[in-house]
C-alpha cells in the first residue's frame, strides 16, 4: 500500500483552489466597467434618450454592459434618465434605458451619449424585479443613503 504525505495533499488542494479561484475571477471580470467607445466602429443601437443638459458640450459615447443569462429584460437606470422615471413619476418606466442582448449570449448592453460629469447608475433586472450595482465597476457613490455605481467622465 502506498501512502501520500499530508504535505502533498495540502499543496495539491491549495493548487486546485488557487487555479479555480483565478479562473473564476477571469470569468467574473470579463466585462469592463462603463467606458468610452469609438461610435464609428460600433454597430449596435445608441440610446439618445438620456436627460442631460448637453448643449454645447462634448459628448462621450459610453457603453454599459451587464451579464445575466436568466434575465428577460434589462434596463439601465441612473441620474441621467431620472432613474427610469422613478424620480419624476414615482414608478418604473420599462421604456427607459432599455438594454439589448441581440446575440443572446447573456451580455446586455446599451450605449449612451453623455457629456462630462458624475453619473450614478444601477442595472434593473426584469422590469424592476431587482436593481443591482455594476459588479465590474468598483466606484460607488451614495444618493439618499442608497449605494449606486459611479461613472466619472472627464474631457
Amino acid at each position: 500500500m502506498k501512502y501520500i504525505s499530508t504535505g502533498k495533499i495540502i499543496i495539491t488542494v491549495l493548487l486546485i483552489f488557487s487555479i479555480t479561484g483565478c479562473v473564476g475571477n477571469l470569468i467574473k471580470n470579463r466585462l469592463r466597467p462603463p467606458h468610452e467607445i469609438d461610435v464609428s466602429k460600433y454597430s449596435g443601437i445608441i440610446d439618445d434618450t438620456a436627460q442631460t443638459s448637453s448643449a454645447g458640450k462634448n459628448m462621450h459615447y459610453i457603453i454599459f454592459q451587464y451579464e445575466n443569462k436568466a434575465a428577460h429584460y434589462m434596463n439601465l437606470a441612473g441620474n441621467f434618465n431620472g432613474w427610469c422615471g422613478t424620480k419624476e413619476y414615482d414608478r418604473f418606466d420599462p421604456s427607459a434605458g432599455i438594454m439589448r442582448d441581440d446575440n443572446k449570449d447573456g451580455i446586455w448592453e446599451i450605449v449612451l451619449p453623455l457629456p462630462s460629469g458624475r453619473y450614478q447608475y444601477k442595472f434593473v433586472i426584469d422590469q424592476g424585479a431587482s436593481w443591482v450595482e455594476d459588479p465590474n465597476n468598483p466606484l460607488k457613490d451614495f444618493e439618499n443613503g442608497i449605494e449606486n455605481s459611479l461613472l466619472i467622465i472627464s474631457d
